[in-house]
């Protein structure tokens, strides 16, 4: 028991010890996270280019003349959902907007990575988002890929109508990157990383300092302390004589 809360003591003293060295270093974190937060800064306001995002939606209803809709036609529909997120993303829809639109300078990797299919939960409107540098391009593509993706999804699923419920809008402000965000990021990681150094040099100092680390590392008591003296006291001290 006795051991046991000797290592308890040893552990408790260690971690105030390591507190008290963050705390006594407190300026050298804080200047390290401003430092980097104001790096983030500087290259998310000035140096990324910022960028825009423009949706579009459509409506998917698979149905028959003279059939009214159920709820298992809603509930199939909503599972199919998924399928129609595949067939807007598949290489054939993203080459021919590329085609259509003239991206000579795009892959259908680049495009592909620039749009996103979400299908909010039991429902069965289906949307496109495209992020881009370029707002009108943006717009631009997203209400192709929507008349493209919504002409080859009646092909392969046998839709009977694939439905406009939002066009693609014109996006006026940017959605990335996060000046405030990034700002964030860099300061926390700053200090972290500030924190990380100090720590690493002070579990890899092991010198004796004083009399309380000879007690604490090599279990020893000191009998007495010899005071050291620099060569600028020796030569202090000789002048003094000569006086």
């Amino acid at each position: 028991m006795e051991n046991h809360r000797e290592n308890n003591n040893e552990i408790e003293f260690d971690l105030l010890e390591i507190v008290h060295i963050l705390f006594g270093r407190f300026w050298i974190i804080l200047c390290a996270g401003l430092v980097t937060a104001l790096i983030c800064f500087a290259v998310s306001a000035y140096v990324l280019a910022p960028v825009y995002e423009s949706t579009t939606k459509i409506y998917i209803l698979n149905k028959t003349d003279n059939t009214a809709v159920t709820y298992t036609d809603v509930q199939m529909g909503t599972q199919l959902t998924k399928d129609y997120a595949e067939l807007i993303n598949s290489r054939y829809v993203l080459e021919k907007v590329i085609e259509q639109l003239s991206l000579e300078d795009m892959e259908y990797e680049d495009l592909m990575h620039e749009v996103s299919v979400n299908t909010p939960v039991d429902t069965r409107i289906v949307s496109i988002t495209v992020e881009h540098t370029n707002p009108e391009l943006a717009m631009r593509i997203a209400n192709c890929i929507r008349e493209v993706a919504g002409e080859h999804i009646q092909n392969v699923m046998d839709i009977e109508a694939v439905n406009v419920v939002e066009k693609a809008n014109m996006p006026m402000e940017k959605s990335g990157p996060s000046v405030v965000k990034w700002t964030m990021i860099g300061g926390v990681a700053g200090a972290f990383l500030a924190c990380a150094v100090i720590l690493i040099i002070f579990l890899l100092d092991d010198t004796i300092k004083c009399s309380e680390d000879v007690e604490k590392y090599l279990g020893l008591s000191t009998l007495a302390l010899i005071p050291v003296i620099s060569e600028d006291d020796t030569a202090k001290k000789r002048k003094s004589k000569r006086n």
